[in-house]
């Protein structure tokens, strides 16, 4: 079995962090969004995959390359013209199966045993405001309808971003089909419509819930999901004489803290200087120099500047931000 993450998007919600590096390379509890998913993907055997790729691409093909052994292929989509488009492209014309990921969100849930279900499986959560997600109508375990952000929601189940599909053949001449007849869906061609078109042409699916689903699209849900993966993995900072750390915390080695207070759910990445300051519920990048500040629920960028009372920052890389 193969995977394919579609690791295309801009991440427009979460500029200006994103102006210079993609999406899913943001740091998250001490690794990148994308490093989360492929754990994930290599817990449950799977070595081949396509990742899908488009704004600032190279980064991301580095990232991999450097940080995991495996048999990736990489795909450019050139103009983004939605996610069904994104997956199309990843897809091989075989009746193998495939396992679909999406590549700004880390699930809480046993792939080993999702990836060897003989169905199709649409990974789902119970949401608040269904007209945000793709949302399923179902009787029983069984799929009966699928709609992206419905304005009027038949249900509460939202699809959590993880697919099992026994064909990538079907898949991919419904995504087609989707092309050839210009179908889309405000402007774009969905993968929920394309799962639809699958589910008319006699190819049945069912629902698994998923334990937990931490959408890492904006800065709010990037520092909850900061917060939780702080909590649920084990992270042991070193100790640092001249600083008291509260954790949870994610702390790269390499990493300066003198006179401060750092914690809790805090992640710093390799070469940042902290000195005289706090931080608190923030995501540091790399080579970041913080000094006489207080910051919290923050995202800071790599190769940034911070001096003075800064209390909330939003700031991507070689910015400097100076309170006086």
């Amino acid at each position: 079995m193969r995977a394919v993450i579609p690791a295309a998007g801009i991440g427009k919600r979460l500029r200006p962090l994103t102006l210079t590096c993609p999406k899913v390379l943001i740091p998250v509890a001490g690794k990148p969004i994308l490093g989360h998913i492929l754990d994930r993907v290599i817990e449950s055997g799977i070595r081949e995959l396509s990742i899908i790729v488009g704004y600032l691409g190279a980064q991301v093909i580095d990232y991999v390359r450097q940080n995991y052994d495996l048999e990736c292929d990489f795909i450019e989509q050139k103009v983004r013209k939605g996610l069904g488009h994104a997956v199309g492209m990843g897809l091989t014309a075989t009746d193998e199966p495939v396992l679909i990921l999406l590549g700004d969100t880390i699930l809480d849930m046993d792939f080993r045993a999702f990836s060897g279900y003989r169905d199709n499986i649409i990974g789902v959560m119970k949401v608040e405001d269904p007209r945000r997600f793709g949302i399923v109508e179902v009787e029983g375990d069984w799929v009966k309808s699928l709609i992206e952000k419905p304005d009027h929601p038949a249900s509460n189940l939202g699809i959590a971003g993880v697919y099992l599909i026994q064909s990538q053949r079907a898949l991919k001449n419904a995504v087609e089909y989707l092309v050839a007849q210009e179908i889309t869906t405000k402007g774009e061609y969905q993968l929920t419509d394309a799962l639809s078109v699958m589910l008319r042409n006699g190819h049945p699916m069912k629902i698994e819930e998923v334990r937990a689903c931490h959408d890492c699209g904006t800065r709010e849900t990037l520092l909850q999901t900061n917060r939780h993966l702080l909590h649920t993995l084990k992270n042991d900072a070193a100790p640092f004489p001249e600083a008291l750390i509260i954790p949870p915390v994610s702390i790269h080695p390499d990493v300066i803290i003198k006179r401060s207070v750092v914690g809790p759910n805090v992640s710093i990445g390799a070469g940042t200087q902290i000195e005289n300051s706090i931080v608190e519920d923030s995501i540091i990048a790399e080579e970041n120099i913080i000094q006489n500040a207080i910051i919290r629920e923050s995202l800071v960028g790599s190769r940034c500047t911070v001096f003075g009372e800064a209390r909330t920052v939003d700031l991507g890389d070689y910015s400097r931000w100076e309170f006086s």
